[in-house]
């Protein structure tokens, strides 16, 4: 762990670093053209940053950090407290929330009725938090950007997570941009659209051309995706960082001046370089006119206990202190890992399905798995497999048993396994619906029984009929304008 003062210095620079690019690249977000910034266009910014969500997801989660402890974070937490907390209505972040309140916790809020945003570019952006957790540690800081990400993203979404976090925890200890670069492409799939992209990037930069021609290779790569999608932009973020040199304004404006999600770019740009360079050697005016306060856009403000950091350095000060509790609790951590570039933990990752969901019980664990995700039709069996964790002292055998709803089925009802303790098992089942649905979201009871406990444990497991979705709508209550009023609907999408 790098000394304490360096390291906040290097935490707080990071978070300035962030809320300047993400100030300077805030008018021209969605832009599809070559910019040519060099200063933030906005005339007066009365000494504050324009609002940004990229910061804002972050506040939440480190309340959470705080409020439950790190290592006792789980996928359904992180739901509850995006549904809570998290307000803002766009894209990946309302799918996230209406999924979770649908049952459908992470990773399936991220990979189901997800379909255009899975891949877009609300992950990346908030990496920093879990890297500033865990300075020069990326492996360590990669199982919780899988959390995070996996809340409103899957595949190529939650892969540029783990890029940008790697990047950004091995910054604390690594300076040179390409050997970070490295290290971050060492975390995700050599197949993935993302590690084409960004090795693209760095194929254009090694040919000796400009960085307006590597931009336009990155568009026409991915002219497939459209815009908004990570493998595009966290190549432009590659750009800044190649072709900025070590050196910050040029850093930040050349990730900005390759367009679409200018703010997101510039901003996670300025904060690996605020992590490299410090707060003490950033450019005083770039930080001048937007001064040091924190200004939030997408957070419950009603919501958070302890309440919402005002200041940059406030925010550092409570991260300083998460990681004095971290590093006493868990003394391992304090002990730099052998290999950067290690893949052990990050193939782990790749490896996770994108469709299960895990449920506590007094024992144990049970996870149920949607082989081919949670959608079912009359008369077709979706394909499950029940995993058990036993967390007591004792190997037991596991009985299962399924609470079918009136005409539906099953190959295999009831069931039963040995399960070791603190040992993973699995076995395979099915449900075979029946009938024509109502509401779009079906809920199955399964019992699971340990041993010879006479009670058993329930869980409600969703799953949701094809061609249908059940989604919030807003709308403005006349007699409060300001509420935002969620109205449930049922529509039924017809086939193509």
């Amino acid at each position: 762990m790098p000394d304490i003062e360096k390291l906040k210095s290097q935490i707080t620079g990071c978070w300035l670093g962030k809320n300047i690019g993400g100030t300077l690249g805030a008018p021209f977000e969605g832009t599809k053209e070559i910019l040519d910034l060099t200063f933030y266009t906005q005339k007066d910014l009365y000494g504050k940053p324009v609002p940004n969500d990229d910061l804002d997801l972050q506040i939440v989660w480190l309340t959470l950090v705080e409020y439950h402890g790190l290592y006792r974070l789980t996928s359904r937490l992180m739901g509850e407290f995006w549904m809570n907390n998290i307000i803002g209505p766009w894209n990946e972040y309302a799918i996230c929330r209406n999924n979770c309140q649908n049952g459908f916790y992470p990773p399936l809020s991220g990979s189901c009725n997800n379909e255009h945003w899975k891949w877009s570019n609300g992950a990346w952006i908030r990496s920093e938090l879990w890297a500033c957790l865990f300075p020069g540690d990326p492996d360590s800081a990669l199982q919780f950007a899988w959390l995070d990400a996996s809340c409103d993203h899957s595949g190529e979404g939650i892969y540029a997570e783990m890029f940008t976090v790697a990047l950004e925890s091995a910054a604390f200890v690594e300076k040179d941009i390409r050997q970070l670069i490295r290290i971050g492409l060492s975390k995700i799939p050599e197949s993935s659209r993302l590690y084409e992209s960004i090795k693209l990037v760095c194929d254009c930069y090694d040919n000796g051309d400009d960085w307006k021609t590597a931009r336009q290779k990155v568009v026409e790569l991915n002219s497939d995706l459209g815009f908004f999608q990570a493998p595009g932009n966290v190549a432009f973020v590659v750009i800044g960082l190649l072709y900025g040199e070590g050196d910050f304004s040029k850093t930040i404006c050349t990730a900005v001046n390759c367009g679409d999600d200018a703010d997101c770019t510039a901003a996670t740009a300025g904060a690996v370089m605020g992590i490299i360079l410090g707060e003490e050697n950033l450019p005083e005016e770039w930080i001048k006119p937007i001064g040091r306060s924190i200004v939030t856009v997408a957070i419950n403000p009603h919501g958070l206990l302890p309440p919402i950091p005002k200041t940059i350095d406030e925010m550092t000060a409570r991260i300083m202190k998460q990681l004095e509790i971290i590093r006493t609790e868990y003394p391992s951590l304090n002990e730099p890992p052998e290999d950067l570039c290690s893949q052990k933990e990050a193939e782990r990752i790749w490896n996770k399905s994108p469709y299960e969901l895990w449920f506590n019980i007094d024992w144990g664990e049970v996870g149920v798995e949607y082989i081919n995700g949670p959608w079912i039709s009359s008369g077709e069996a979706c394909q499950i497999k029940l995993h058990i964790r036993n967390m007591t002292m004792a190997n037991s055998e596991v009985r299962y048993r399924w609470r079918l709803p009136e005409g539906w089925s099953s190959s295999a009802k009831t069931g039963a396994m040995g399960a070791g303790y603190f040992c993973d098992t699995a076995i395979d089942t099915d449900l075979i619906p029946s009938g024509t649905p109502e509401e779009p979201t079906a809920i199955v009871e399964l019992e699971i029984t340990c041993g010879d406990r006479r009670i058993p444990q329930i869980i409600s497991v969703p799953m949701q009929w094809k061609n249908m979705v059940h989604y919030p709508r807003l709308k403005q209550d006349k007699d409060c304008p300001r509420l935002p009023l969620v109205c449930s609907r049922m529509e039924k999408l017809r086939e193509k």
